[in-house]
């Protein structure tokens, strides 16, 4: 066994490229190795801007043999005559046989013929050789280029492959590039060329001759480490931000960090402004002291270890200055303006084409924040209202202008600077989240503001049908929709989504829609259910559950939410199964005779009970169905379900003696009218045709 290496080099790709580029390695390789037959031991990728490598352990020198049967054609078109036939003949020499090798082999569709040979053995380098050609091409990379006179494309011009079993050299060609055993290492501290003697020596030379760290992990580790020593040196700590960190990793192979200075006039101008501006235009971060306050001090990564330091801290100073004046000049400028002048600036500037201006977007959420107030928060009601007018005034001031992603945040600092309620300069901050997968609203006001914003721009752009399709989104409308059900689960508000909707279309008054309102309605509707689907499913909650809850109506999600919580808990019952087989049935019988046009009537009569069985029901049902009622006025969902099993007994002996379906009209709508109780009860909870059992 041994060691297979595969280094594929190029000029410096972008940084969001790598992740993507070692997880398509690893796994193509997993796949084909395994499909081929030829065993290997642990997977290993990494990579930086100008390489990515494969190491594989433990390489088999050939693919596993063995015997497989292969299936001809029908013993009937085999021969004629007792003859070999060209069938025959042409199926065994495909398989390198001859045609006494062939029998017959009879199945279920009758008797065929076929062979039976031993195949792999294959030597491991013809197989890796295989593959690299093959998958190196179909790296997903977002944009591809071509170079020189060649017709193959990859994300940046291919420099070298390193491709080694052991000690041997794994030939192939990847468009312009033929595979060997020379690699190259940083441009500055060790640029080669070096010749890789074996697999095992790759890494070993790269960080000792070519000055490379070839593992992300490694050089994480390395950043942090040098830059909290430095940090720490002057009493402060660094604000690492993880995506930001994930960035840099990428930018460089050859990590060294720098901690540069700033001047403190710069301190006036808000941390978030700041913190931005160095992570945005410098890719660097902050650094703040024991008590959370920003130091006049930031951390920036360079790619080499710079023959002077001061001169290079210097010009990293200078350039961050330049951008910080910038800054400080916005934050003085828009301080001598005001929310009047900005509200009237915004009925200037396009919302979306066809919706109108941002000023009258303001004026709707100014209205739809007070609905939601008077529905969720009712002392809230006017700080909501402030809050959703003065929302979007944010957008015409310089800061946002020259740092976009502070739309909102800045609005919030400013409402704050000019004596805004906290509450509205609060909600005014949280308006966009969330953001990723836990930033989220944290005071009612801003989870009130942020639902508005979304279900306005959704009724919108709905109305316009403008709808995602599966390529594009370009309004972001799945990001609202799930912002909506991630807020009205985390703070528990009984909306009726459909109301909501309502409410946001009529914010735009007369406005003529290329969409009818109500058909409007039923498609963000159908929207919105469709995204609370895939939200379950990307937390593991089973499928037939979620349609189940679901299926039965989105009154409010929060409902949605308890009501799939007690199916997921009824779902361990052990009497889970028989108690929905008793139950669809029951479901299954009152909607074939509705269909069928049946009448069923608003309760029952005692006096046309006959058998045992229906009067033993209605006994049951007498003391069941008041009980369920006051279990689902509390929202006992739980207890409405276990229910079910405590019914079963005398549902079941109900269905073994009696006929439902009887020819007599007036007694078959007396036993309807028995089940359709309980049907209208239980279809509050769930979708029971959706339950595969």
């Amino acid at each position: 066994m041994s060691a297979f290496v595969l280094e594929i080099g190029s000029e410096e790709l972008p940084s969001r490229f790598l992740a993507g580029e070692e997880a398509f390695l690893a796994e193509q390789f997993a796949h084909v190795l395994e499909e081929q037959g030829l065993s290997h031991g642990a997977i290993h990728t990494c990579s930086t801007p100008r390489r990515a490598i494969v190491i594989i352990d433990d390489v088999a020198d050939v693919q596993e043999e063995k015997e497989e049967e292969f299936m001809g054609p029908p013993v009937r078109a085999a021969y004629k005559d007792g003859v070999p036939t060209k069938a025959l003949e042409g199926f065994v020499r495909g398989h390198g046989l001859k045609p006494e090798d062939a029998y017959t082999v009879t199945t279920a569709k009758g008797e065929y013929i076929a062979v039976k040979k031993r195949v792999g053995g294959q030597a491991a380098s013809v197989i890796l050789a295989s593959a690299a050609a093959a998958i190196i091409p179909q790296i997903p990379f977002a944009k591809r280029m071509r170079w020189q006179n060649h017709d193959f494309a990859y994300s940046r011009p291919l420099q070298w492959i390193v491709a080694l079993l052991g000690s041997e050299v794994v030939s192939f060609e990847v468009g312009p590039v033929t595979s060997g055993r020379t690699t190259y290492g940083h441009r500055v501290h060790g640029a080669g060329p070096f010749e890789v003697p074996s697999a095992e020596d790759l890494i070993p030379i790269l960080r000792e001759k070519g000055g490379v760290e070839p593992f992300g992990p490694v050089r994480r580790e390395q950043i942090i480490a040098e830059a909290d020593k430095a940090a720490a040196a002057i009493g402060g700590r660094v604000l690492w931000d993880d995506a930001l960190m994930q960035e840099v990793v990428g930018l460089v192979e050859h990590p060294v960090s720098l901690l540069g200075d700033f001047d403190e006039k710069f301190l006036e101008v808000p941390r978030e402004v700041l913190i931005t501006s160095m992570q945005t235009h410098q890719k660097s971060f902050g650094v703040e002291d024991k008590d959370g306050r920003l130091l006049p001090h930031f951390v920036t990564v360079l790619n080499l270890t710079p023959p002077s330091v001061p001169l290079v801290k210097h010009g990293w100073e200078r350039v961050l200055r330049a951008r910080l004046e910038d800054a400080r000049f916005f934050w003085h400028e828009d301080l001598k303006a005001s929310f009047e002048e900005w509200l009237e600036k915004l009925n200037h500037v396009i919302f979306i084409r066809g919706l109108g201006t941002m000023g009258e977007q303001s004026r709707r959420l100014e209205t739809l924040c007070g609905w939601l107030a008077s529905a969720c928060a009712p002392d809230l009601e006017k700080q909501a209202r402030r809050a959703g007018l003065l929302a979007k005034a944010d957008l015409v001031s310089g800061m946002v202008g020259e740092f976009d992603t502070l739309q909102g945040i800045m609005g919030g600092i400013y409402a704050k600077q000019w004596g805004e309620d906290k509450v509205v300069a609060d909600a005014i901050a949280e308006q966009y989240l969330p953001q990723g997968a836990d930033k989220m609203p944290e005071t009612v006001a801003g989870a009130i503001l942020a639902i508005a914003v979304k279900a306005d721009t959704l009724a919108g752009c709905f109305g316009l049908n403008q709808v995602p399709t599966g390529a594009a989104d370009p309004q972001g409308l799945r990001r609202c929709a799930i912002g909506i059900i991630r807020i009205l689960l985390k703070f528990g508000f009984e909306i009726d989504p459909r109301e909501l909707f309502a409410q946001a279309l009529k914010g735009y008054g007369d406005k003529e829609w290329k969409v009818a309102s109500t058909m409007c309605l039923d498609n963000l509707m159908q929207f919105l259910t469709g995204r609370l689907r895939n939200y379950y499913q990307g937390n593991d909650v089973a499928t037939p559950l979620v349609d189940a809850a679901i299926g039965a109506g989105c009154k409010s999600v929060r409902g949605v939410d308890l009501r799939l919580r007690a199916l997921v808990d009824f779902s361990a019952d052990p009497d889970y199964t028989g108690s929905v087989q008793t139950f669809k049935r029951v479901a299954n019988i009152v909607a074939k005779q509705v269909a069928q046009g049946a009448e069923i009537p608003a309760a029952w009569r005692k006096s046309l009970l006959q058998d045992d069985a229906e009067k033993a029901l209605d006994k049951v049902l007498e003391e069941a169905l008041p009980s369920l009622d006051n279990l689902w006025h509390k929202g006992d969902y739980r207890g409405m379900l276990a229910a079910i099993g405590r019914l079963r007994p005398a549902v079941d002996n109900f269905f073994d003696h009696v006929m439902v379906a009887c020819e007599d009209a007036q007694l078959r709508g007396n036993r309807l009218a028995m089940l359709q109780a309980m049907v209208s009860r239980f279809s509050l909870l769930a979708d029971f045709a959706a339950l595969q059992i």
